[in-house]
């Protein structure tokens, strides 16, 4: 698909990566519209980018219907927004544990069931959910949002296949620790020396990539992050007897801390 002209719904663009998604896509000639709870930062940004912002809480079952139902035309949908949901799932009270569910999973399966019945109709749309390497290997403090972007993995590669028949592209894509702006950013963890990261702009190039040769799945992270993912998700147990092990504890408790909040 080519950006130029099409109309683009992007959830979550009121953190560092939306940012770059949003950016990155109107470099490309999309027209956009921007979602987010943060009018504060999301009409500046909408303004920026000469887009239009759309305030919605996608916890709320009903907005989320209602974003649905006033942007059922959009060419492309982007679903971003996520919370962090980190840490011991014994630590999350059950009101948090449906919220994490609601807006990382629900919410992005709803609008992907909803829009891409109008795009069947035309023949003609892409569907993008981000996801995360999270969502391939699942670790200590990640069990609640690993459970989110493994369903997401799970949810765009079925679509996929529902779709490619009628002309409508699916892709899920998967990024690793993301630098400079982000949940992980945002959390203050520091990782251990030798695990990369990538960039959010990175994050937005692969993704307009994948939107326009309709690729199934995407990695965004340098190769050993990429490497771990893939050998973890054959092989959960070879990660469990790794090395590193209190290392991933000790990041995995500080982004738990620093993203507590967020919950």
């Amino acid at each position: 698909m080519e950006l130029s002209g099409r109309t683009v719904l992007l959830t979550g663009a009121t953190g560092g990566l939306g940012h770059a998604l949003a950016r990155r896509l109107r470099g490309e000639g999309a027209s956009l519209i921007l979602t987010g709870r943060r009018t504060d930062v999301l009409e500046p940004l909408a303004a920026e980018v000469g887009g239009r912002a759309v305030a919605v809480d996608l916890a709320d079952r009903d907005a989320v219907a209602q974003l649905a139902r006033d942007h059922a035309d959009v060419d492309v949908l982007v679903a971003n927004a996520a919370l962090p949901a980190s840490g011991s799932t014994l630590s999350f009270s059950v009101e948090e544990l449906d919220r994490a569910l609601e807006v990382n999973l629900r919410a992005p399966m709803v609008l992907g069931r909803l829009l891409g019945e109008r795009m069947v109709a035309r023949a003609s749309g892409q569907l993008v959910f981000v996801s995360s390497l999270s969502g391939k290997i699942g670790t200590s403090g990640s069990a609640i949002y690993s459970a989110t972007k493994f369903g997401l993995r799970g949810f765009g590669q079925g679509l996929r296949g529902d779709l490619a028949r009628h002309g409508v592209g699916v892709t899920v894509v998967f990024p690793g620790f993301i630098r400079g702006a982000g949940m992980f950013h945002d959390s203050g963890a520091n990782l251990p020396r030798g695990v990369g990261t990538s960039t959010p702009e990175e994050v937005a190039d692969a993704t307009v990539r994948a939107i326009e040769r309709n690729r199934g799945e995407v990695d965004v992270a340098p190769l050993p992050m990429r490497v771990l993912s893939t050998v973890g998700g054959m092989a959960p147990r070879l990660t469990e007897l790794g090395p590193g092990g209190k290392a991933r504890d000790r990041v995995a408790d500080q982004m738990a801390d620093g993203q507590r909040v967020k919950r």
